[in-house]
């Protein structure tokens, strides 16, 4: 045994999944000035990264399918929340940038698995 507690699950292996982790973190540390907009980009976030973990434990391919095409939706959504906030003055032009940006290399990760 190797000293884990546990046996890893399968999303442990999906690196889309690592990056929606990362995602997460860089939501959360952006200072969203409009509450809703801050809880929508929260609540997505987390969501795209709770359905690549659910598809990553189904078995067929429509249901793996299914789940990251909704993660991928999830996914748009937290970053349309932060050009929300951004358009009438709410966080800066670097932090959407960066959430554009590490957003884009998470889409770029589960276009694929979505189709």
């Amino acid at each position: 045994m190797d000293g884990n507690l546990f046996a890893p699950f399968p999303h442990h292996k999906l690196l889309a999944y690592q990056v929606a982790l990362d995602f997460v973190r860089l939501i959360h540390s952006t200072p969203i000035a409009d509450a809703e907009m801050r809880k929508h980009a929260r609540a997505s976030a987390g969501s795209c990264a709770r359905n690549l973990a659910e598809g990553s434990g189904r078995t067929s391919r429509a249901d793996k399918h299914r789940c990251y095409s909704i993660a991928q939706g999830e996914l748009c959504e937290a970053v349309c929340a932060v050009e929300i906030d951004h358009a009438p003055g709410g966080c800066s032009a670097d932090q959407m940038h960066a959430v554009h940006m590490l957003g884009s290399r998470l889409n770029a990760m589960v276009t694929p698995l979505a189709r």
